[in-house]
């Protein structure tokens, strides 16, 4: 049978994507009209590297909707340990539960495994790749907060060549109109070529800059993100980049008094503590958001999945 999953959010229709944050957002404003929408529904999640944040957003947006939870945050504990392969794991948990989040440091993985599902997969995470439940957040978060995911003018700071989820979010926010990007970055970590095609190819205008405080003025969003260690081949190299950017009050002063300020977390020391304080400050709203994005994606999916074998039955 197939099913409706979640790779990466660029697999669903754009109308498909403000339908999940439209729904996102009732259930923000009235979460206890929800609390049973999933009652005697099982979500596997299956964590075969560690992600406090999203893990715990999943198990949380399960709990609340009157569902359940199974599955492993470390592979060692688990038959994998004993040299299961993934379809096999995939096939056999797919049988014990309604739909299952999964995180793998491989890309394609999650891909993978929606062959082998017999229930719907979400992405929850593949290497530096894809991480499509971020991005949902992201709008979420964009669309609560400055009421609409249109005619924006976007400052991305930081990593912007390892960040899977600064890739994801210039290629949503590219299919919606009149938005602009502000690539803020060193030589070093400027955004990869296909990520400027993509943004040709929809005539999304955008230019590179080295200084957030030259930028920031002209800002309705600003995107920051850590610089990941794990991602650089020296101590020394990474030493040489991560202390570049640091958003403290002193660039808030001339910046726009509606800007949004988000970021993926963690956050090592790229925006200064006394940041939290600023009403600008959007990131720990947004890691909340993401509990309300996947509460809706999972409502959806199951939803998809119910008119599926419905539609499997009458033929």
């Amino acid at each position: 049978m197939a099913y409706e999953h979640l790779i990466d959010l660029n697999d669903l229709s754009v109308s498909k994507w403000n339908e999940i944050i439209s729904l996102a957002l009732k259930i923000k404003k009235n979460e206890s009209v929800y609390s049973e929408a999933c009652k005697n529904k099982i979500l596997a999640t299956l964590f075969y590297e560690p992600s406090t944040r999203t893990q715990m957003s999943f198990q949380t947006a399960m709990l609340r909707l009157g569902g359940q939870i199974i599955g492993f945050d470390n592979p060692q504990n688990s038959s994998v340990s004993k040299g299961e392969n993934l379809t096999d794991t995939i096939r056999i948990v797919s049988g014990y539960a309604d739909i299952l989040a999964m995180r793998h440091p491989l890309e394609g993985a999650a891909k993978a495994a929606a062959l082998y599902a017999e229930c719907p997969v979400i992405n929850a995470g593949d290497g530096g790749h894809l991480h499509p439940t971020q991005t949902l957040t992201d709008l979420v978060t964009l669309q609560s907060e400055k009421g609409s995911l249109s005619g924006l003018t976007v400052g991305l700071c930081g990593d912007l060549k390892y960040g899977r989820t600064v890739h994801s979010l210039i290629k949503a926010l590219s299919m919606y109109p009149d938005n602009r990007f502000i690539l803020i970055s060193t030589k070093e970590l400027s955004i990869p070529q296909y990520i400027k095609d993509w943004m040709n190819s929809h005539n999304c205008p955008y230019r590179e800059c080295y200084s957030l405080a030259e930028a920031i003025p002209e800002l309705d969003v600003l995107y920051m993100t850590r610089i990941q260690k794990e991602r650089f081949a020296s101590e020394e190299e990474y030493r040489q980049q991560k202390n570049v950017y640091i958003l403290d009050m002193q660039k808030l002063f001339s910046a726009k008094q509606d800007l949004c300020i988000l970021h993926p977390l963690p956050r090592v020391d790229e925006i200064d503590l006394n940041v939290d304080k600023d009403p600008r400050a959007m990131y720990f709203k947004q890691a909340v958001n993401g509990v309300y994005a996947r509460m809706a994606l999972i409502i959806t999916l199951l939803n998809a999945r119910e008119q599926t074998s419905l539609l499997s039955h009458h033929n």
